[in-house]
């Protein structure tokens, strides 16, 4: 449903996004904008997600805050640059939500267990209670199983990528991709499958 000059009404579907091994390149600990490395294509992919209807939100545990390598400020700069590199090619990021938090952290007042840290869906409910989503149409996207909230019922597609970390277990996901571009391949072919023609997913490369 559209409204009068066009935008979309009511409930949109999201890709809900992980940042580090997803759409930039694994690094360890970055803390720099020189560290936060779009992946190849990251731009086009963010593209065509918004021309298929898609919210795009970012969701990332961000244990560097907790460990005292950065604060939120620090943080917060680190994705404004990276959402202003990626909209200068044309790749736009709605949202970013982030978890501070780990259990082991030198920073006391973030070094506690949290319910935002994902795979626990405080990030996803903090989404969804600022922006009006249709989950059942939503797609997760990330390197790690628990970037694809296996607990949360009642979601869309989920899509593993090899591009981050060495993937072990692949029993969440209903596809894994070479990378985040290829996700976005796989993902906007599903929505073009007719209603009455059942979609395959290929396990593996």
């Amino acid at each position: 449903m559209t409204g009068p000059a066009g935008a979309p009404t009511g409930p949109r579907p999201a890709v809900f996004l992980d940042r580090d091994g997803t759409l930039v390149e694994e690094r360890h600990y970055p803390v720099r904008e020189q560290d936060l490395v779009p992946v190849p294509g990251a731009a086009g992919a963010l593209r065509r997600l918004h021309q298929a209807g898609y919210l795009v939100l970012l969701l990332t545990n961000q244990s560097a805050v907790a460990r005292g390598m950065l604060d939120e400020e620090r943080l917060g700069a680190l994705h404004a640059d990276l959402l202003g590199r990626l909209a200068s090619d044309g790749g736009v990021i709605d949202d970013v939500f982030y978890c501070p938090h780990h259990p082991e952290g030198t920073a006391l007042a973030y070094a506690f267990p949290c319910d935002c840290r994902k795979p626990a869906p405080g990030l996803l409910h903090r989404a969804m209670a600022r922006h009006d989503i249709d989950l059942s149409r939503s797609a997760f996207i990330g390197d790690s199983p628990r970037d694809l909230f296996p607990g949360v019922e009642g979601a869309g597609a989920r899509i593993l990528v090899r591009s981050g970390h060495p993937l072990e277990d692949v029993s969440a996901a209903d596809q894994v991709a070479p990378d985040f571009p290829a996700a976005v391949d796989w993902l906007l072919a599903q929505s073009r499958t007719p209603p009455d023609t059942p979609a395959t997913s290929a396990q593996g490369t």
